[in-house]
């Protein structure tokens, strides 16, 4: 860590009344220059802590920056994860209201709800789908509370990266779930098609960027629990959306799952 207690505080602030008022803030990396990734994830842990005092519950976690493109854009190596919480989610279909976000966008992932515990490290793609019970069509709601999305990684990781909503479709049972890794979905915003992408855009394989939560988690104390979700990250590039937006994402033989924001 490189910043004090004092401005790692100021941070979570800052973040947390973004979020309260929709209001977004100038990036943090650019008003803490010495902010770090240690910093970071400790602005995000603070805020999730805040939040569980006030009654929510962690639900599971999203990873994000799961693919190459992405990586690049942001010039890092690796992925980067956030909490999800019961307030954050939705159900298939329900309506939204944007004044809620800043500047939302979707991204259609593979939602994993376990069945058992992963803990790290030495976690392996086959343990994930063996941990698995069920899998489901899901759009994760995307919002950042850095104005314009003009973020680091470091920006990301402290804003919970970045995530803000869950919306699931129905669950199918790992038994009868199709090859992942070749699951490919199309994904509309007001009927009109805006992108495709498959399993592969995800790590290679979604239940490879579980795997890596898994282990980036073990580093923190902590692991995956029985009943958790994990949104592995998205399989498409992420449009934004707004009030009169709906938005659908279409799975195959996985299913279909839909958001509409007013």
């Amino acid at each position: 860590m490189t910043l004090t207690d004092r401005q790692r505080a100021e941070a979570a602030r800052l973040l947390r009344e973004a979020e309260h008022h929709a209001a977004p803030v100038e990036p943090l990396s650019a008003a803490l220059p010495g902010l770090d990734l240690t910093d970071a994830y400790a602005v995000q842990r603070d805020n999730i802590a805040r939040r569980l005092s006030d009654g929510a519950t962690i639900v599971g976690h999203k990873v994000g920056l799961t693919s190459a493109a992405m990586r690049r854009l942001l010039g890092v190596d690796e992925p980067d994860f956030g909490h999800l919480l019961d307030d954050m989610v939705h159900r298939d279909g329900a309506a939204v209201l944007a004044a809620h976000y800043c500047a939302p966008r979707v991204e259609p992932e593979i939602c994993f709800r376990l069945a058992r515990p992963l803990r790290g490290p030495g976690v392996t793609t086959r343990d994930v789908l063996a941990a698995t019970e069920s899998v489901a069509p899901a759009l994760e709601i995307v919002d950042s509370r850095i104005r314009d999305w003009r973020i680091t990684l470091v920006d990301t990781v402290a804003d919970n990266a970045s995530s803000a909503g869950l919306v699931c479709g129905s669950w199918t049972p790992m038994e009868y779930a199709p090859d992942l890794e070749a699951v490919t979905v199309d994904l509309y915003v007001n009927g009109d098609h805006v992108a495709s992408g498959s399993g592969k855009e995800v790590l290679g394989h979604p239940a490879a960027a579980v795997a890596w939560l898994a282990n980036t988690l073990a580093a923190f104390g902590t692991g995956l629990d029985p009943g958790h979700v994990v949104l592995p990250g998205a399989m498409t590039t992420a449009p934004f959306v707004g009030a009169g937006k709906k938005a659908e994402a279409r799975f195959g033989a996985l299913g279909s799952v839909s958001v509409s924001f007013v």
